[in-house]
């Protein structure tokens, strides 16, 4: 919008503030009042009878922080999120519950009365909040590979969303991660497309069983980016698709089939491009692909600020974006500067009108199936971190587990006498990763009052007469817990998956050369988001596991560890023994001559070598 237009508008605001008019309220003065919608038929007539400015506040979604809650009501504005780390200064459901009905309470008072939908990225559990239950990243999950138990999942996540309050969920991810060097891997179940459609079904059916709308995402071949091309200081991350369409599409397609069936209410855009052109900006990808092949009718939403990429000027990425297919613009900060931006192409008809009203319709259609326009707004605060979750949490842990070394030295005894080490072994915030209290995830050992490691293996011995001894000499065994540092995308690319490399934690060589120096049996366990490179290392092993990003239930390492449980996990994705094979995955060709450290679908059960 131009000065001349914004100083008319706040020309025109003080005009009204100072005549005694109710500018926030114009519709109702001309008598329509506020929009009702109590069946999908009289969306059409709201649609008819809404201001082109209250179809633009409709259409964009800004973060919390960014937004008095009065603007909710003074732009019509159609929905908040939460970014990572972004939570009320009271982090509980009392506190989110709270901010949330100040919120819809603003919205109703607002010309159309339509409420917003509020988003959040719950993608291990309801994890921006205090003390829920964290699941293990989607990577275990895979591992585990439980149909049922991700609907089980669904289910829990679901109920802890809606103990704050919040409708709509970002997830699941159904990228297929085909190079583990990228900072988003852990967020793939498999690097096999058909394992990810068999786990997203049932994850989306518990989330959406429990009334919370999930999101399917990101569309479309985040995981399939190449090396070297990623946006910015990324090497993979928003990076170009360069495999040919036939590849990818064969490579995608069956998961967003899978969640499309299962009636996912929302897909979200990825930012990554193929082959050069970048997907907000392709009609191709998310009109043609997305809604006339697929037959997806639900929401289309856009990536973080994600439209910035597709055009020079904010206008012009505003209508590239929306004519290209995207419903709901995710613009965080410059929601105002986005608003004045829809209003302005529509009146020159670079948005038309009908395009508008298609995407205005597709996010009141969302609000309606989500009860929002029928319900008590005046939502009531849940439990979170509940028993019945913390076991659901313990189980996924456990069946997560994938044994790759065992010289007859697990389950461990329960009465042993073991030497802890390792930058891993007591940190529940590297347990969790990234995408945990923040966005890149804390270095925080006591995250949520989660059971790290080293409380699981200290209960099971203290309570059989075993213990944890100070001195390696003591000992009977050395268990060494390596891993990461929590990391999510834009941080989460690396260059080098050395256990040593640059976001590998601090310790894990010196933990590794301690053990060995010990002359005891060893058993390490790995913690972290991908494989690292450990041939020059598990030949002094007798055993080895590798753990994922568990969470806060640590005491489901221990349940197979000690032997309650058995192994069951089997590795989602393929484990290199060198950086150069980082991108190497089972879809290769020639994939079973190549030399890895492990097979994809490898992993051992108990007294196996």
């Amino acid at each position: 919008m131009s000065m001349y237009k914004r100083l008319l508008g706040i020309l025109l605001v003080l005009f009204f503030i100072l005549s005694g008019c109710d500018f926030t309220n114009e519709s109702e003065d001309n008598g329509r009042g506020k929009i009702i919608i109590e069946s999908l038929e009289d969306i059409e007539k709201a649609i008819n009878e809404m201001t082109l400015e209250e179809k633009a506040g409709q259409v964009i979604q800004t973060e919390r922080e960014s937004i008095e809650p009065s603007e909710i009501r003074d732009y019509n504005i159609g929905s908040i999120l939460s970014g990572g780390g972004s939570v009320p200064d009271d982090n509980t459901p009392d506190g989110w519950v709270e901010m949330y009905n100040e919120m819809q309470s603003y919205a109703s008072e607002s010309s159309s009365g339509i409420p917003i939908i509020y988003g959040i990225d719950a993608v291990h559990g309801n994890n921006n909040v205090k003390n829920a239950t964290i699941f293990p990243h989607n990577i275990g999950l895979g591992a585990a590979n439980n149909p049922e138990l991700m609907e089980a999942i669904g289910v829990a996540t679901a109920r802890e969303v809606k103990a704050i309050g919040v409708d709509w969920n970002f997830a699941p991810a159904v990228s297929s991660a085909q190079d583990i060097r990228w900072g988003r891997s852990y967020e793939s179940y498999s690097e096999d497309i058909q394992q990810i459609a068999r786990l997203a079904a049932p994850y989306i059916n518990g989330l959406q069983g429990e009334g919370i709308f999930a999101t399917t995402k990101h569309f479309i071949g985040d995981g399939h980016t190449t090396y070297g091309t990623g946006e910015d200081d990324n090497l993979i991350d928003r990076g170009d698709v360069t495999i040919s369409m036939e590849e990818l599409l064969e490579g995608n397609l069956p998961a967003y089939e899978a969640a499309i069936n299962a009636d996912t209410k929302s897909i979200m855009a990825s930012f990554n491009s193929i082959h050069g052109k970048k997907i907000h900006g392709d009609k191709e990808i998310l009109t043609d692909l997305l809604r006339s092949e697929l037959e997806f009718d639900g929401l289309v939403i856009s990536d973080w600020e994600a439209i910035h990429t597709i055009a020079p000027t904010l206008p012009e990425q505003v209508a590239l974006a929306i004519n290209s297919g995207i419903d709901l613009l995710m613009q965080p900060y410059d929601w105002e500067d986005v608003y004045y931006a829809i209003i302005d192409k529509v009146e020159s008809g670079d948005i038309l009108e009908e395009r508008l009203n298609e995407a205005v319709r597709r996010n009141l259609v969302f609000k309606f199936e989500a009860g929002l326009f029928t319900k008590d707004l005046e939502k009531t605060p849940g439990e979170i971190g509940t028993e019945e979750n913390k076991k659901l949490a313990r189980q996924a842990v456990a069946e997560s587990l994938v044994l790759l070394k065992n010289d007859n030295i697990l389950p461990l005894e329960k009465n042993a006498k073991i030497y802890l080490n390792g930058p891993a072994s007591d940190n529940v915030g590297v347990q969790s990763g990234g995408w945990t209290s923040s966005w890149q995830g804390e270095m925080d050992a006591n995250l949520y009052n989660g059971i790290s490691l080293k409380d699981a293996i200290l209960e099971v011995l203290s309570n059989n007469g075993g213990e944890l001894v100070d001195n390696p000499e003591d000992a009977d065994i050395v268990i060494t817990a390596i891993g990461e540092k929590p990391y999510a995308e834009w941080e989460g690319d690396t260059s080098d998956l050395a256990v040593d490399g640059p976001l590998s934690l601090d310790g894990n060589i010196a933990a590794i050369n301690e053990a060995n120096e010990s002359g005891k049996p060893i058993v390490t366990i790995m913690i972290s988001g991908r494989p690292l490179l450990i041939d020059e290392y598990i030949n002094d092993w007798d055993g080895f596991v590798m753990a994922w990003l568990p969470g806060t239930q640590g005491n489901g390492m221990t349940d197979v560890l000690f032997g309650d449980k058995e192994f069951k996990g089997t590795l989602p994705v393929t484990w290199p023994k060198t950086n150069e094979q980082a991108s190497d995955s089972v879809n290769m060709n020639d994939y079973q001559s190549v030399d890895h450290q492990f097979k994809y679908g490898d992993g051992l059960t108990d007294n196996l070598q």
